[in-house]
């Protein structure tokens, strides 16, 4: 969601843009919307200006916004569970297989942290971009058809 928040944001062309129109446009309670903007404010990714014609601005440019930056500033929540604490900590079967599972886990939890560091927003606004360029022309040549066929 928070990704999308900020896509969203940069739509609107760098102008501030207030919690309840980026809500009414997601389809997202305001509330919701103030809370996650909070976070990213206090971790320098976005602006709060305050009073008429205020609202949330980017603080930097989407190319200097990675993916990793936007994790940090959630808080780093959970992306993999590690095995839970075990059942029976004098097994040594469940010891091994949990060990196991967290090195695995580790190594997936390192893998994602490195692509999300080159992951920039840019790429994202970029990507959504082309697609909305190429939906928008398909959807102009459907229309160009059914008005030949009429």
């Amino acid at each position: 969601m928070t990704l999308h928040i900020l896509l969203h944001m940069e739509e609107f062309g760098g102008d501030p843009v207030t919690s309840e129109d980026l809500g009414a446009q997601m389809g997202v309670n305001p509330v919701f919307i103030r809370q996650t903007m909070a976070g990213l404010r206090d971790a320098g990714l976005l602006i709060s200006v305050k009073g008429h014609g205020g609202g949330w601005s980017i603080a930097k440019s989407l190319k200097d916004i990675s993916l990793l930056d936007v994790y940090k500033a959630l808080g780093e929540p959970v992306l993999i569970q590690q095995h839970r604490t075990p059942l029976s900590p004098t097994c040594a079967i469940e010891h091994v297989v949990g060990r196991s599972l967290n090195e695995a886990f580790q190594d997936a939890e390192e893998l994602i942290m490195k692509r999300f560091s080159n992951i920039r927003l840019n790429d994202l606004s970029s990507e959504f971009h082309l697609l909305h360029k190429k939906h928008k022309h398909s959807k102009q040549n459907g229309a160009r058809a059914r008005t030949k066929s009429s």
